[in-house]
């Protein structure tokens, strides 16, 4: 019991540290950019890891520069964690396959494909967005449907990096295991609040659009 009591008190103050971090590295920059992050968070599922990431985002790189901007951003730490986590399961495939588990190194090898499909679909969706956002500030059907086709490869980016996750059910996890499971998890994660984003951009970009079809 105290063992576990422990293990909350720990948990608590991580959780309790990082929102404290998160609230600090804000304060550097001006109010502007700090509501900005903090009303783009809001609705996502993990305000805290989007607020942090953006927050890091805008400590190394000075701003965010709009809606556009905010989904590049977002999908760029999605397409980031994915390769990360993509790198770690391949080589800790290679050490697997020679240790006699099979149904840890058959669990480790599905979970590294669902990371690469995400890994390909992140890819496609930041590349369709540098497409169109060559085209200027217009909206038009073109490029709603460019929209359409990013929201599509970052749902099933989604759905992979879900998938990895959902394939530890009903095993028993070895340290080794959990650890990957967490790197799985953080991918979804942050992929799920960089959907949420870019779906308040699609909105905005389909009110846009009919605002300039009404009054051409």
């Amino acid at each position: 019991m105290a063992q576990l009591n422990l293990t909350l008190l720990v948990i608590f103050l991580s959780l309790f540290l990082s929102s404290v971090f998160v609230k600090s590295s804000l304060a550097e920059h001006n109010p502007q950019t700090v509501s900005y992050i903090e009303s783009s968070c809001n609705g996502t599922l993990y305000k805290d890891l989007c607020i942090h990431c953006l927050a890091k985002y805008v400590k190394n790189y000075s701003t965010i520069d709009g809606p556009h901007h905010l989904a590049h951003v977002t999908l760029s730490v999605s397409l980031s964690r994915a390769l990360h986590t993509r790198g770690y399961l391949l080589k800790l495939a290679k050490e697997l396959k020679t240790v006699k588990n099979k149904r840890e190194y058959l669990t480790l090898k599905d979970c590294a494909n669902q990371i690469t499909d995400s890994v390909d679909q992140l890819t496609q969706a930041i590349k369709e967005l540098s497409r169109f956002s060559q085209h200027g500030s217009t909206i038009n059907d073109d490029i709603l449907w460019h929209i359409s086709n990013v929201e599509t490869w970052v749902s099933t980016a989604l759905t992979d990096a879900s998938s990895c996750v959902n394939s530890f059910t009903g095993i028993r996890m070895s340290k080794r295991m959990t650890a990957i499971k967490v790197k799985a998890q953080n991918v979804a994660e942050v992929t799920s609040n960089a959907l949420a984003l870019f779906h308040k951009y699609e909105l905005s970009s389909q009110k846009s659009a009919a605002i300039t079809t009404k009054n051409p």
